[in-house]
């Protein structure tokens, strides 16, 4: 087994809007990513940064519940946004 199909393993493909159009990415199926959608597989493992993480979190916490209606607005109206629910099928929950 090659290092590369472990990586594959650890990741099943899904899209992403990227600038009013679609994109094939990965979403991470373990790992500290776990569920979150990335470019590569192999970052799924990379080491987290510490400084990201703090910075989206003051972002987050400036938004406030802003975030929340912004966020309802695309989904209901952004084109791109209505391709994505079609093309990326409901993962089911494991028991």
């Amino acid at each position: 087994m090659q290092v590369a199909e472990i990586l594959i393993e650890a990741a099943s493909v899904a899209w992403q809007r990227t600038k009013g159009s679609t994109s094939r990415k990965y979403r991470c199926t373990s790992g500290p990513r776990k569920g979150q959608v990335r470019a590569s597989p192999a970052s799924c493992n990379a080491p987290i940064k510490h400084k990201a993480v703090m910075t989206l979190k003051k972002t987050k916490a400036k938004l406030g519940s802003h975030g929340k209606f912004k966020t309802a607005r695309t989904k209901k109206y952004n084109q791109a946004s209505k391709r994505l629910t079609t093309l990326n099928p409901r993962r089911r929950k494991a028991r």
